[in-house]
């Protein structure tokens, strides 16, 4: 499954949300791409809107999927995403 995200700024970014990912879906195979915002991931596409959902909580939402406040507020969950994955490495 590919999926490509808002907000994803560094590798701390990306260590949360392939620890997530990992433990939700139970998955090894993820390769996120930072500077585009891809996220590959080795999970049956019937399950895309979870990881959707999951991506969203975390901050990172699909493009194009929210606007306005709620961008506002996936970009702030990112920041806080993005601060544990800093401190996790």
């Amino acid at each position: 499954m590919k999926i490509t995200v808002d907000n994803i700024k560094c590798s701390g970014c990306a260590g949360t949300i392939t620890k997530k990912l990992t433990s939700t879906f139970d998955t090894e195979n993820i390769d996120i791409n930072i500077g585009q915002g891809i996220i590959n991931l080795d999970v049956n596409d019937a399950r895309k809107a979870e990881v959707v959902k999951v991506l969203l909580n975390l901050g990172y939402p699909e493009t194009n999927s929210v606007h306005g406040f709620n961008s506002a507020k996936a970009k702030a969950k990112s920041f806080v995403s993005c601060a544990i994955g800093k401190m996790d490495t």
